[in-house]
């Protein structure tokens, strides 16, 4: 009653398109968390090492996987707390 992975797909050929999109679906979202983990900057895996990471990034870079006309400028009343805080 133990049939592996293959001899089910040589037997059932229909179910060969399903195991593939599902396939692609669990590297693509795999992929993406790598790639999300080593670039993106609200992602933290050392919270020890910099307890306020959001103090590092840059405004100027965009943040989003897609942006379109982002365009970013200090708010002076902000710049003026973070100052006064400091």
């Amino acid at each position: 009653m133990h049939a592996s992975f293959f001899q089910i797909l040589k037997t059932k050929k229909e179910l060969i398109p399903l195991a593939g999109v599902v396939s692609f679906a669990a590297l693509g979202s795999l992929a993406f968390s790598v790639y999300s983990l080593f670039s993106k900057s609200d992602v933290i895996i050392n919270k020890s090492g910099n307890p306020e990471p959001w103090e590092t990034v840059d405004p100027t870079k965009p943040q989003k996987l897609l942006t379109i006309n982002q365009k970013w400028q200090p708010i002076e009343e902000l710049e003026n707390v973070k100052k006064l805080t400091k």
